[in-house]
């Protein structure tokens, strides 16, 4: 691929302090790329870095070394202002729990982060409405999160992740709290939208089943990401 990456780690390292003297390396010199288009699988067993990984991905939280470059913007340094404005412009997050707030209905909180991004209501409420649609929610836009179904309770965060046109979408076990039926239905429908917008996405899954419907799959060894 010749274009440049939408996500680049190059050399990330990140360690944290057990107790008052041990210090646990967690990701040792980590390198990855992510272009335009492409779906990486992110996989490993608990414990060993992967929520690190996403949270450095995403801008989280800050490697001790290394640089984590969104859209070409090297990040190594970058006040924290220009951080939040990358994040919030060019990365949408998916977590295993949906993290909707309930007092606000699935339209409501679908429109928040193009509002504080600057989006007019009436052009947030518009895309709202037409993102719920798309995984089938149009009958749904009123309810709260209280009242909706763990997989519709999913797909209002899939669609918040994508409401300001992310390049990067990053997902942390998005259907490990969904029945295997359900987890396969919206694990369809994010790929099918990713694809569709041409992001690029990393997805952390213990799901050895939806594998091969992903582009590539990487595991963290000793803190280092290989290939698997």
């Amino acid at each position: 691929m010749n274009e440049a990456p939408v996500l680049a780690l190059r050399g990330v390292e990140k360690s944290y302090r057990s107790g008052d003297h041990d210090v646990l390396p967690v990701l040792r010199e980590a390198e990855l790329t992510l272009h335009a288009g492409e779906i990486v699988a992110l996989v490993a067993p608990s414990g060993t870095g992967k929520s690190t990984l996403l949270h450095l991905a995403g801008l989280l939280d800050t490697p001790d070394d290394g640089d984590i470059v969104i859209c070409g913007q090297s990040t190594r340094g970058m006040a924290e202002a220009g951080r939040t404005a990358l994040r919030r412009d060019q990365i949408g997050f998916v977590y295993q729990f949906h993290h909707l707030l309930g007092e606000f209905s699935a339209r409501e909180n679908v429109m928040l982060p193009q509002m504080i991004a600057g989006r007019p209501k009436a052009q947030a409420k518009a895309e709202a409405e037409r993102l719920l649609g798309m995984f089938g929610l149009s009958h749904r836009m009123e309810h709260l999160p209280g009242k909706l179904s763990g997989g519709e309770q999913q797909r209002v965060a899939i669609a918040r992740a994508l409401a300001n046109a992310p390049a990067l979408l990053l997902a942390d076990e998005p259907t490990g709290n969904l029945d295997a039926r359900t987890a396969d239905a919206v694990f369809t429908e994010l790929l099918d939208a990713v694809r569709q917008k041409g992001l690029a996405a990393l997805v952390a899954t213990h799901n050895e089943e939806l594998l091969p419907r992903m582009d590539r799959v990487v595991t963290l060894r000793d803190g280092i990401l290989v290939p698997r």
